[in-house]
């Protein structure tokens, strides 16, 4: 029962992941002013985001520390949260902020107990 439940909450950090690229995405979309601009920023945030995301947040990266990776993370997720609320959409930019934090913690305390066992 616990790998179930330690699968279901790293793909959902997967899909909280993925949700914060499409987050650049639309917050890109709806920041330029022309065509051509909005479909830069709209690619170009989260093709950005998802390589600095691989080099220092991904679990097979070699760079940064254990501090690091956690401030870029917690940069990462802030900047989807502030971008959601600055299109108005309050209510979900709260959701977000919760439901990674969440998921976060319940990460946590399952490393800290699957620690604990052995």
């Amino acid at each position: 029962m616990f790998e179930i439940w330690r699968w279901s909450n790293l793909g959902l950090a997967f899909l909280m992941e993925l949700a914060g690229l499409a987050i650049y995405s639309w917050w890109g979309w709806n920041a330029g002013s022309s065509t051509a601009l909005r479909l830069v920023l709209a690619i170009g945030l989260p093709v950005i985001a998802a390589v600095l995301w691989g080099l220092f947040a991904a679990p097979t990266s070699k760079h940064g520390g254990q501090i690091f990776t956690a401030a870029f993370k917690l940069t990462c997720f802030a900047l989807a949260a502030l971008a959601v609320w600055s299109l108005d959409h309050h209510v979900l930019a709260g959701a977000f902020v919760l439901v990674v934090a969440a998921n976060v913690l319940i990460i946590r305390a399952g490393r800290l107990a699957s620690t604990t066992e052995h």
